[in-house]
């Protein structure tokens, strides 16, 4: 979409967006290459491999889409995606895309109370899933009204409450005639976190493809090359691992590397660059400070990656310097969020890479620091990071939530809840949360579904969640709890707080530090001063008294 040749400056002035009434995902992504095109290696945890052409995923992702609509489910409907990295997963969002259906990613880290919540406010009409998960959503099944389909992989046969995905697709036709949706029409329900209460629903429109494509072109460097493997081990839950890695490539028709990581493993992510000669990449920032703890990892495996990007946190000049020993390129970060994604770019061999900046506008993009009522702040002023409302990116609302969908827009801009500056140059410097999100291991963690949940545990009188410095992952959740007065406190009742969380919600959102206190920091008004647990954390840290 962009000249090749065209500076970075000359680039922003010329940029126009195509505005097609028209549009589908799906269409885009897959039914537009040859068939016979290579467009994904699956790596299966015993090292066998299995690849998929276009065509394959265009055949079986009819199957699904006939499947499911000879089960009522049609334009408009949710259906939840609980897979991890494979090839059902993308067959899912294909068939989704292409039906006209919203499709609703899912983590599998998710736990009982996490899944149903998602699940009840989209009520989403099906799910797909594996055997490894059937059982959370069995467990919530009663509770779910609007839930009327579970599909199931590796089921082997159909359940009294459920349909095995084999046979399901096995009796369902090849030809399915992709639905003729508009570019507003919705596709994608994505779960965000928030400060207080529980996430919000980032709702997105198939036009978020186009707005993907140039930002990703120059944020690795001219892309695509020829026919360069693209991999991530982000998951494809999550908006960076969709619409950072897989359909961008597979819109260029370029081939994607799956690999599902039970543990992220650094040695075994450099042996998948070298296996299966990947060309660029999008790895999250905790995983690359997992990688540079491998020793002599160029005279262990004869990788090449050209281009690798990142996001979530900023980098110093020693972690960029790390990655031009380690892979030969400069890592390039860039920035947005769930609700507009890829705000800014890194391109290194259009302007220089300045450590501590998360880059400048993508093409056709705008940014700006803004003050609380949309003023834009001139170079060098503090102020919130925002991005221009109207762009193709940005999303179409919080599902079914007006009031949050207001508070998020202040004028023509998205307010990101950021704090931070640009300098005279264009370039963005992120400064820190405006609000309380949790930035923990390339997730955003909402401390208010984390505090709901603990409240339920019958030792909790009340609660405060708050994210806390730690090296690796930027930032760890800690719980400071005011226990009921007749319980104890004990080391042994703060694992178990911490596994009642992970139980219930995720893996990635548990505390992992729980803090006893008499009492807890409150406004006029009764709400937590967050803050104050922040200062109270680094007092004690300190080794200091609070």
């Amino acid at each position: 979409m962009i000249p090749r040749g065209l500076s970075y400056d000359e680039a922003m002035r010329r940029f126009r967006w195509p505005k097609p009434e028209r549009f589908n995902i799906g269409r885009a992504v897959c039914e537009r290459h040859p068939p016979d095109t290579l467009a994904m290696i699956v790596e299966n945890a015993d090292g066998s491999v299995r690849n998929w052409t276009f065509g394959q995923l265009l055949a079986t992702s009819s199957r699904l889409a006939n499947a499911l609509a000879a089960h009522g489910i049609g334009k408009g409907d949710r259906v939840g995606v609980f897979l991890s990295q494979g090839a059902e997963l993308t067959l899912c969002h294909l068939a989704g895309y292409r039906m006209g259906a919203i499709v609703l990613p899912l983590f599998t880290l998710f736990g009982e109370e996490a899944l149903e919540y998602r699940l009840a406010n989209a009520e989403a009409s099906a799910i797909v899933t594996d055997m490894s998960q059937l059982p959370k959503v069995l467990a919530v099944r009663e509770r779910l009204p609007h839930l009327k389909t579970i599909v199931v992989i590796g089921a082997s046969a159909h359940g009294r409450d459920f349909l095995d995905w084999d046979r399901l697709l096995a009796a369902a036709s090849d030809k399915f005639a992709t639905v003729d949706t508009a570019a507003e029409d919705p596709a994608l329900l994505i779960y965000t976190s928030g400060t207080t209460g529980q996430p919000k629903g980032a709702l997105h429109a198939h036009r978020m493809m186009l707005g993907c494509i140039p930002a990703m072109e120059q944020t690795l460097s001219h892309w695509p090359r020829g026919n360069e493997v693209m991999w991530t081990p982000a998951e494809w839950a999550w908006i960076a691992g969709l619409y950072d890695a897989l359909f961008p490539a597979w819109y260029y028709g370029t081939p994607v590397l799956a690999h599902r990581f039970a543990k992220f493993d650094p040695e075994h992510a450099f042996a998948l660059l070298a296996k299966h000669k990947v060309g660029v990449s999008f790895i999250p920032p905790t995983a690359l400070k997992m990688m540079r703890q491998v020793s002599r990892p160029t005279e262990r495996w004869d990788y090449a990656l050209r281009a690798l990007f990142t996001g979530g946190e900023a980098m110093g000049e020693e972690l960029l310097a790390w990655g031009r020993d380690t892979f030969g390129a400069t890592i390039s970060e860039g920035y947005g969020q769930t609700e507009m994604n890829l705000m800014t770019l890194n391109s290194p061999d259009w302007f220089e890479v300045r450590p501590g900046s998360c880059g400048r506008a993508c093409p056709g993009r705008k940014v700006a620091i803004v003050d609380g009522d949309g003023n834009v702040l001139p170079p060098g002023e503090d102020g919130q990071i925002a991005g221009w409302r109207h762009d193709p990116i940005v999303m179409l609302e919080y599902w079914r939530n007006p009031e949050a969908t207001a508070r998020k827009y202040a004028g023509d801009w998205l307010l990101t809840g950021d704090l931070g500056r640009i300098d005279a140059d264009g370039y963005v410097f992120f400064k820190s949360r405006d609000d309380d999100v949790i930035t923990s291991g390339g997730y955003r963690i909402g401390p208010g579904e984390i505090e709901e949940c603990l409240m339920k545990h019958p030792a909790v009188a009340m609660v405060g969640v708050v994210g806390v410095p730690d090296p690796v992952r930027t930032e760890i959740v800690k719980a400071f709890v005011q226990l009921r007065p007749e319980i104890a406190a004990n080391d042994a009742l703060k694992a178990e707080l911490a596994n009642f969380v992970k139980t219930r919600l995720a893996a990635h959102e548990y505390p992992r530090e729980v803090d006893f206190v008499s009492e807890l920091p409150l406004t006029t008004t009764g709400k937590i001063l967050r803050r104050e647990l922040r200062r109270l954390d680094a007092k004690q840290k300190a080794g200091g008294r609070p």
